[in-house]
């Protein structure tokens, strides 16, 4: 019996590389599209096939994507926080590239597609826990804005039947390989820094986080009965983001000032309260397996082992 072909944008990124791996245990074949403006080689599994190159460059992609069964698009510019540094910055990495991968895929009669959208598309919503059929209203960030739209264009070409869509709206993921997201920023600051870390925003923002095996988990076995279905990820209880630093300090051993600011924003678009309603995935048999605390020391733990991340992320993604 021949093996699946699998094709995943972003695959040599935190949870891309995650993703290979498991596709490749399970013996498909696997195509990785990167350009490594964020993914790490270090990452990358060597039994995949790399594409190192630009998705906006599809003439040369479609024979890659020719005869693939799944396609996987994770690749995305990820930066919340900076969004308005360069307002268009999301609308090319996110929209653009994936109307790129969508056509890719439709040219190439891809069954199934399977899209890593955001929980943030659901803005500061007063729904908590917050389910797949809430009516969105507007977006607080750039980043999710450009998820939502990508949500839109990938629905249209299934009305016209060009493949099966799963959107996997995500809480923040942790786990090793993790090299971008407040954790990270804060083992940084404190290596340079263990005495004193400032803080953005209250220390109260609740976020609800999950774990990078529990994410993989779901992309590869959840699938939608209809031709476009949307599930949430995460977990189902949340944590401060006060907590999460208490068990970052305890495992560097560090006993520092904090100073928090006044706002329950950390920045443009920081949502104070991230908690979705994750009873539709569960009902298909998928439940996340590590708590929100466990992931947040694994996460540490990996950071602290592996520290070269932060100078080789710090050298390699100057422009």
């Amino acid at each position: 019996m021949s093996s699946i072909k699998t094709v995943v944008t972003g695959g040599s990124g935190f949870i891309g590389s995650h993703l290979v791996d498991r596709l490749i245990e399970r013996g498909d074949d696997v195509i990785v599209i990167d350009n490594f403006r964020t993914g790490r080689r270090d990452f990358l599994n060597k039994k995949a096939m790399l594409v190192e190159i630009d998705i906006k460059d599809t003439s040369i992609l479609q024979n890659y994507f020719d005869g693939a069964n799944e396609v996987f698009h994770l690749a995305a510019n990820a930066d919340v926080r900076s969004g308005w540094d360069d307002p268009r910055r999301d609308f090319e990495l996110n929209l653009e590239r994936t109307i790129c991968v969508a056509e890719l895929s439709a040219k190439a009669g891809v069954e199934s597609f399977i899209f890593t959208s955001t929980g943030s598309v659901y803005g500061d919503t007063n729904q908590i826990p917050t389910n797949e059929d809430y009516s969105i209203k507007h977006q607080t960030s750039l980043y999710s804005a450009s998820k939502y739209a990508c949500e839109s264009f990938l629905g249209a070409y299934t009305e016209a039947n060009k493949f099966k869509l799963t959107v996997m709206r995500l809480v923040s993921v942790l786990g090793p390989r993790y090299t971008h997201g407040h954790i990270y920023d804060f083992i940084q600051k404190l290596k340079h820094n263990p005495s004193k870390l400032d803080v953005l925003g209250d220390g109260l923002q609740r976020k609800s986080y999950m774990h990078v095996t529990d994410c993989v988990d779901a992309l590869l076995n959840l699938r939608g009965s209809s031709k476009f279905e949307v599930f949430n990820l995460g977990q189902s209880d949340t944590i401060t983001i006060k907590d999460s630093l208490s068990i970052i300090t305890s495992q560097m051993k560090v006993k520092p000032q904090i100073n928090f600011g006044l706002s329950s924003q950390g920045w443009i678009g920081d949502i104070p309260m991230i908690l979705l309603d994750i009873s539709k995935a569960k009902s298909l048999g998928w439940h996340p397996k590590i708590g929100i605390a466990e992931a947040v020391f694994d996460t540490t733990n990996w950071l602290i082992e592996n520290d070269w991340v932060f100078g080789q992320l710090n050298s390699e993604n100057k422009e």
